[in-house]
């Protein structure tokens, strides 16, 4: 019975999600970037309907400008130079910068035209207000592709190598360098999953919705998840420490190896003990044989 209500649970929250309507965009470039224009243009928007639905929204809302811009430009001096795209919640205006080899956490332009679009759409459900950079950031790369191996191997080591940090110093870090930025978001992205996992996929809408009301960010984490911010900040590390350090340190190529090695090791050994053994066998007949022959030979 339960597995029964859970499938029609998440058929009801896909067939949902798919009837939402994807965000129109509109899209700007000069004559030099017609060749990304024209690529976007061509992309298939229908999987942005599922950001659309999952952030609580019944309607993409107006349509979002994207302006595709040069690297040389006035617009492209005013961000870091690993920026590869921004987008303006309160203008619905998207900046991207398609001549920028798009870094961590995203793979292709496509894929920083879904994060920045997912920030839009969070913003809008948020009706405007306050929402933390560590969950904006999470809560887009979340709906923009799933987590896979680099965003685990990226995890992995940030707790193994970095500090035990507030969800207030996991905003930070987005204040700091290239690097500093990427641990932020592999670890916004790990508490917004974690929040999808342990309260299910609807947790994020229900915060926003909550937010868009007038309660405070904190107060509508906290009223969703049932936890206090200290409180699920360390349910969140304790948990991360156990699932996400060792499972995959245990499962790396390294250890894969070593342990390769330790079996074939064994195995040379046994081999070597079996050949001693042997040896022993065949001097014991040997040394057996002269004594049976001057036995056979007495009168």
């Amino acid at each position: 019975m339960r597995a029964a209500v859970t499938l029609l649970i998440l058929f009801l929250t896909a067939a949902r999600i798919l009837a939402q309507a994807p965000p129109d965009l509109v899209i700007d470039a000069p004559p030099e970037l017609s060749a990304a224009r024209a690529r976007l243009e061509s992309y298939d928007r229908s999987p942005l309907s599922g950001i659309v639905g999952l952030v609580g929204l019944a309607d993409p809302g107006p349509s979002i400008r994207v302006v595709l811009a040069t690297d040389n430009g006035e617009v492209a001096r005013q961000v870091t130079p690993w920026t590869a795209g921004f987008a303006v919640g309160e203008a619905s205006l998207i900046v991207l910068f398609p001549s920028r080899s798009p870094t961590y956490p995203h793979d292709t332009l496509e894929d920083v035209l879904r994060h920045e679009v997912a920030h839009i759409l969070i913003s809008r459900a948020a009706n405007g207000r306050p929402v933390p950079r560590w969950f904006h950031e999470g809560l887009a790369m979340a709906v923009e592709r799933p987590w896979g191996l680099e965003d685990r191997s990226r995890l992995a080591s940030t707790l193994l190598f970095g500090p035990r940090l507030t969800l207030g110093g996991i905003d930070s870090l987005f204040s700091g360098g290239q690097g500093m930025q990427a641990r932020g978001y592999s670890l916004s992205a790990a508490v917004v999953r974690y929040i999808i996992s342990e309260h299910g996929a609807a947790a994020p809408a229900e915060i926003l919705r909550r937010v868009a009301d007038g309660w405070t960010f904190d107060e509508a984490a906290a009223s969703v998840t049932e936890r206090s911010i200290p409180y699920f900040e360390s349910e969140f590390w304790d948990r991360q420490r156990t699932w996400t350090m060792w499972i995959p340190l245990l499962a790396s190529s390294t250890v894969v190896w070593l342990g390769v090695i330790g079996l074939a090791a064994l195995a040379v050994r046994r081999r070597r003990r079996r050949a001693a053994a042997l040896r022993r066998r065949w001097e014991a007949e040997e040394a057996a044989t002269p004594e049976q022959e001057a036995r056979t030979t007495e009168p």
